[in-house]
């Protein structure tokens, strides 16, 4: 069995269930608005919760694996490959106005420097991401699960 967090995020506009062992980064360091940052640092293991404007240039098809080519540009990370991509999933129950929200998801792995590691200390890491795309409120809501595959022992 594993004991869970009943999170509400953002002030309650978004709630969800996670493991208990996962920390709220914004206990122990700032963490910006548009985020919810968790770690498990026994397994450096994270998961990432962020409201993003809503990308119109992004078509539905492949948004989530876009979000995951962009975090990986944005991380400067080596070898990306992208592994699987879903079709996109109606959310009806979250439409507004009669505006329906749809997902995708994306996995792929990468290797990244943690903090101001360099390049001789990069981790392999799987990255787990979820766009749901809430159009009648013009948002992405991204959710990204970093778990490691690789650790580099550099530091």
């Amino acid at each position: 069995f594993v004991s869970t967090n009943v999170g509400t995020l953002f002030g309650g506009a978004i709630s969800t269930v996670f493991p208990r062992r996962f920390e709220n980064v914004s206990n122990i360091r700032q963490v910006p608005d548009h985020q919810e940052v968790f770690v498990d640092p026994s397994r450096d293991e994270s998961l990432i919760f962020e409201l993003l404007d809503f990308k119109n240039e992004v078509g539905d098809i492949g948004s989530a694996s876009w979000f995951l080519n962009d975090l990986a540009r944005e991380q400067d990370a080596e070898g990306f490959q992208l592994i699987e991509q879903s079709e996109v999933i109606e959310a009806p129950g979250l439409s507004y106005r009669n505006i329906p929200a749809v997902a995708t998801t994306a996995i792929g792995e990468m290797a990244i420097s943690k903090g101001r590691q360099g390049r001789e200390a990069q981790n392999l890491v799987r990255v787990y991401v979820a766009n749901l795309r809430l159009k009648g409120v013009d948002t992405d809501v991204l959710v990204t699960a970093y778990e490691p595959i690789l650790m580099s022992h550099k530091r």
